[in-house]
């Protein structure tokens, strides 16, 4: 029998965060991959755990798939986490989880700790629905265009941001999305946890001149009507996104259009999938058949391990 690949949520911050089941699933592997050794190896000590660890990050998953399948071939049972939060959540893993369900190998996720809700549920705006983006692209034409497209979603949006990038960023959103609400999470469950709210032009005047920590984005969606600023007020907002992304409006837009705006803009197969699946109320199985297909995958077919764009679903 094959062992079975974990993929275990790390705590974000507090330590005290981790389940009971993620420190008996890292006692009971005999091997850990994850991003960061030192880091990793310190989270074990605090267990009491002895583990073997390997490094799996950005820059090796590709390679280290081989070796990691073949130990769960032998019965292996292998653990993955990473610096913080789930692993493929903008973090290595998606690779080796495509590869190993293409293998018939057991793979189990082990929930826990995760910034994103973390950051959605403290929101003072609705966000039981949302989109999440991950790290928009570092250069500003670029992330621009990315927030066009995603403009028109009437759900809110999920971001993640280095400290150095985030003034950038904020300037962005204030410029292609407007005066939304939005949530700036930096820090969470840390000592130095941080929570501003406001519109993003707010927050810019807010911030320190120094800015440090891991930092999570929410922002509020695009109205679906009228509301109470007006018919005139909605169409102008959603006639800004479309001048700068020089996309009409989601409603306007077939589900193939609506993809193929996310991905020029930057988004992942996976991602552009999901939003898809939400914006138009497609099941995801659909949704990421139509993002296969408009990747030149004949009939949408999953391969056997990563996409061409480097995301597995």
């Amino acid at each position: 029998m094959s062992g079975t690949l974990y993929l275990v949520a790390t705590p974000i911050g507090n330590l005290e965060d981790l389940t009971p089941r993620a420190a008996r699933v890292l006692r009971e592997v005999a091997l850990v991959a994850c991003e960061d050794t030192r880091r990793t190896r310190g989270l074990l000590a605090h267990l009491g755990v002895r583990a073997r660890v390997v490094s799996l990050h950005a820059h090796n998953e590709r390679a280290r798939v081989p070796e990691l399948l073949a130990r769960l071939r032998d019965g292996t049972d292998v653990a993955v986490v990473s610096d913080a939060g789930m692993p493929t959540i903008s973090d290595p893993g998606a690779h080796l989880v495509a590869a190993a369900a293409a293998a018939g190998i057991p793979v189990v996720a082990v929930p826990g700790p995760s910034a994103v809700t973390a950051a959605v549920a403290l929101a003072d705006f609705p966000a039981e629905r949302f989109v999440f983006a991950g790290f928009l692209p570092s250069r500003a034409p670029e992330r621009r265009r990315a927030l066009a497209a995603l403009a028109p979603l009437p759900m809110a949006l999920v971001l993640f941001e280095a400290p150095h990038r985030v003034r950038a960023t904020l300037r962005d959103l204030a410029a292609v999305l407007g005066d939304r609400p939005m949530l700036m999470a930096r820090e969470l469950t840390k000592v130095h946890e941080e929570v501003l709210r406001g519109t993003a032009q707010e927050l810019l005047d807010r911030l320190p001149e120094r800015i440090r920590g891991e930092i999570t984005l929410v922002v509020a969606g695009a109205p679906t009507s009228a509301g109470a600023r007006g018919p005139a007020a909605a169409s102008e907002e959603a006639g800004a996104a479309t001048a700068a992304s020089g996309a009409a409006p989601q409603a306007m837009m077939s589900p193939e259009a609506f993809l193929q705006r996310l991905r020029a803009a930057g988004l992942s197969r996976r991602d552009a999938g999901r939003a898809l699946a939400v914006a138009y109320g497609l099941p995801p199985r659909a949704a990421y058949r139509l993002a296969a297909r408009a990747d030149g995958e004949p009939g949408g077919r999953r391969r056997s391990t990563a996409d061409a764009s480097g995301e597995g679903f």
